[in-house]
């Protein structure tokens, strides 16, 4: 597949078979939160026209290779790649945005055919590390994670990017790779779900990591009492319907989004006790934001209890 062909699919589509749905929707354009760094403002925006995307937030924006590369943290040959596998050719005339240009389009690169070969993959893991960095520790405080609980099942990852150096919070998955956020950063260098084992009858399903934290950090529990399946991304979906099959029961912890309630329906056709537990969390969009809602009031409440003033 070209690059020309691969700019072509387009990119609403692309992200909604991600599970990724757009905040507010104009018809010939939609908002969304950035899928690849924390964005609470929903500051990106894809133009359904152009079939191009811009993030107000980092001024960056192109086709969608250049989305690939940055949710996935990849180069470009690795986005092609990626995108040849989910689309063959003969695909991409019916996921085409109906007015796409024809052109080649890509911020990243003038002459992306040629490069392909040449092209070294962008992310480099450099070391592992338990959390320390204050930067860190800090963006756990302010998801409201529990410190102790983040060391138990994360790692301080420090990366490059083109030879540019990084640091995020880590957390691993099936493949051995990372799930990578920071306050300003949010992708991985290979995208896998991750899975805990206690030999259980019962599983708990979640979308992401930070939902898991979450999760431990309002039981206050260490670790999980039965076995746990972080999707990482909620297109994993498929790669866990076999394994899903073993357990007598399943409590999923998905988004309170049009995606996470599609995902329970296909769950619920398929398998006899899943337990949808969105409605813990039904005025939130997922586990994390409640916690922090949760938190949020009771630090109030501490302070009308103790008179102090906001």
């Amino acid at each position: 597949m070209k690059s020309i062909e691969a700019n072509a699919i387009s990119i609403k589509q692309y992200l909604s078979e991600n599970g990724i749905q757009s905040s507010k929707d104009r018809g010939y354009y939609g908002i969304y939160h950035s899928p690849f760094r924390e964005d609470h403002n929903a500051s990106l925006k894809v133009d359904y026209n152009q079939n191009v995307w811009h993030d107000f937030g980092t001024g960056e924006g192109g086709g969608l290779i250049d989305l690939v590369m940055r949710m996935d943290h990849c180069s470009l040959h690795e986005a092609i790649t990626t995108l040849e596998r989910k689309y063959s050719r003969a695909d991409v005339s019916t996921y085409q945005s109906a007015n796409t240009p024809t052109s080649n389009f890509s911020f990243h690169r003038k002459n992306a055919d040629s490069d392909l070969k040449s092209t070294k993959p962008s992310m480099t893991i450099m070391n592992v590390q338990p959390i320390s960095n204050p930067a860190l520790i800090e963006y756990l405080h302010e998801r409201r994670i529990s410190i102790d609980i983040a060391r138990i099942h994360c790692s301080e990852v420090h990366y490059s990017v083109n030879d540019k150096p990084y640091y995020a919070i880590g957390f691993q998955n099936d493949k051995g790779g990372y799930e990578l956020r920071s306050k300003y950063f949010k992708g991985c260098n290979s995208k896998d779900i991750t899975s805990i084992k206690r030999n259980k009858d019962h599983c708990m399903l979640f979308e992401g990591f930070m939902d898991y934290l979450s999760f431990l950090t309002i039981k206050k529990l260490q670790n999980s009492p039965v076995d746990v399946i972080v999707l990482n991304s909620l297109a994993n979906l498929q790669k866990v319907k076999n394994t899903l099959e073993s357990y007598k029961s399943i409590s999923a912890f998905l988004d309170n989004d049009l995606a996470g309630k599609r995902a329970v329906q296909e769950l619920e056709s398929i398998y006899k006790d899943v337990i949808d537990q969105s409605f813990l969390y039904s005025k939130h969009k997922d586990l994390n934001e409640y916690l922090c809602h949760k938190q949020q009031i009771q630090y109030q409440d501490l302070k009308k209890r103790s008179g102090l003033k906001p």
